[in-house]
This record gives structure tokens, C-alpha cells and sequence, in this order.
């Protein structure tokens, strides 16, 4: 939900929020986030768990975060995101405040609330800014929408019964449904 905009905010807006409170800054406007459902939890957790024993399998370099996770996609005081999931392979993007830069993976579970900003507005961001793949989880729909931003043949809709391969990890795939 946007909140109604009668000027620019900045990062230190997002920091002085209420303890508890949860919210994206994007382009100066901020968009307050809800509680995410139990599903939601679930589908995270058991992603996160998914991705963490293959990176872990194959001893990589690349560290994966769960929200709430700061990443400024850019260097300025008017972007904030806390993606669902995010997977970073250039651990000098990486500090005690969260990712400088864009992660190599973003993975978002929408929610009723978030579907404008994560089809829309989020995916602009995520691709201007250089993430190499982004994962839009939809519970509602049982449906995966990935984007390959460096090569695009990975670019396609699944549902959460098919084997999602990802583009980053060429031997991985997902099988959502699995997880659940």
C-alpha cells in the first residue's frame, strides 16, 4: 500500500519508523508492508532451505538472505527493499546494513497487497538495477514467474507443479509443490 505522497522521503524516513513497522522505499515514495501469511512463511522457509543445502552442496560462494533483509539496489538515499529472498554471489556488496548493489537473485511471494508493486513497479527496479534473475511466487494463483534478465530464455511462467530451473544455478531446479 503507497502511502499518500506529499513529498520525497529517504532512508532515514524508513529508519525512524515505529519498531515493528515494515517498509520499501522506492523512487522516494513508501510502500508499507503487512504481516505475510502462513503460507507465505512456508513457501520462504522452504525455499530458503532449498537453495541454502544447494549452495551448501556445492561449498559456493553465494550467501542467501530472508526479509526482513535491506538491499539499496542503488547508491542514493530513495530506494529500500526487503525482498522475500535474496541471493548474493558478490560478498562485497555485503555489510552490516544489508546488499549495496543489486543481488544476483530476488525472489518475491506476493500477496494481495504486493502484486502492483511486485509485477510492476519491482520488477523495472530489480532489472535497472542489474538483478540477473527474479522469482515472483504467487500462492494464490500456484504460479512462478520468472525473469532472466541476462539471457532471457529462462523468462517464463510455471505453475508450482513444474521443475523451475534456475538461471543462475544452471543444475538446480524447483519444483514448488515439492516444498509444500
Amino acid at each position: 500500500m503507497q502511502l499518500l505522497q506529499e513529498k520525497v522521503y529517504t532512508i532515514q524516513d524508513i529508519y525512524a519508523l515505529p519498531d515493528g513497522q515494515r517498509a520499501e522505499l522506492i523512487d522516494g515514495v513508501i510502500y508499507m508492508m503487512a504481516p505475510p501469511s502462513t503460507k507465505h512463511q512456508e513457501i520462504s522457509g522452504n525455499l530458503y532451505y532449498k537453495i541454502r543445502s544447494y549452495i551448501d552442496g556445492k561449498k559456493g560462494k553465494c550467501k542467501i538472505y530472508t526479509a526482513p533483509f535491506a538491499v539499496f539496489l542503488y547508491d542514493d538515499d530513495l530506494n529500500y527493499v526487503e525482498p522475500d529472498i535474496s541471493i548474493i554471489c558478490d560478498n562485497n556488496k555485503i555489510d552490516d546494513k544489508g546488499c549495496h548493489g543489486a543481488p544476483d537473485w530476488i525472489i518475491e511471494i506476493i500477496s494481495p497487497s504486493t502484486q502492483h508493486t511486485d509485477y510492476g513497479i519491482k520488477l523495472f527496479k530489480y532489472r535497472t538495477a542489474g538483478v540477473k534473475e527474479y522469482w515472483i511466487i504467487n500462492p494464490l494463483t500456484h504460479t512462478a514467474n520468472i525473469y532472466d534478465f541476462e539471457g532471457e530464455e529462462g523468462t517464463c511462467q510455471y505453475s508450482f507443479d513444474d521443475d523451475i530451473p534456475v538461471c543462475i544455478f544452471k543444475d538446480l531446479k524447483i519444483c514448488i509443490s515439492g516444498l509444500l
